[in-house]
């Protein structure tokens, strides 16, 4: 099963305020708030072969659209990547890996949001809890992942 970090992140969801989080605000698109990464970093998020279905459920558009954001399912599971490192990631942070793919996840009494880490891009995925355990969804874009953006160096996260 997973353990949890101590550090904690809130999350958002809610329409009107800026989020890394989803919510269907009309229409059948998800709200993913797009990230800004450099050019390097972009390149490498817009190289995701990103499934068709992630946990049985169906890709949906977002709002706005992104080559950088995807979701799946309602309530969706989102992904965004090239998003900034996490405020409360710590070298010491707990972290889990699955499949190859450390994963860091907030709040850190019951994660919603997971966060690809020691890879040359941060790529978010934020998995409502319809979909316990979180941990499916993460083999399933981890594998994605994995194969697209690079490790960084040993002990870097």
């Amino acid at each position: 099963m997973f353990g949890f970090s101590r550090f904690a992140r809130p999350v958002l969801v809610a329409c009107a305020v800026p989020a890394s989080l989803l919510t269907a605000c009309g229409g059948d698109a998800v709200q993913v708030n797009a990230p800004r990464p450099d050019a390097a970093t972009k390149r490498l998020c817009e190289g995701l072969r990103l499934p068709e279905k992630v946990h049985g459920e169906a890709r949906r558009d977002t709002a706005p659209a992104s080559p950088l954001t995807a979701a799946w399912g309602s309530p969706a599971i989102a992904l965004r990547c090239g998003v900034e490192r996490p405020a409360t990631l710590r070298a010491d942070s707990q972290l889990q890996t699955v499949n190859g793919v450390e994963w860091f996840g907030y709040p850190a009494d019951r994660p919603v949001t997971w966060t690809a880490v020691a890879r040359q891009a941060y790529v978010e995925v934020t998995v409502p809890a319809k979909y316990a355990p979180p941990g499916d969804v993460l083999v399933e874009l981890g594998d994605v992942i994995k194969e697209t953006i690079p490790a960084k160096p040993e002990g870097q996260i």
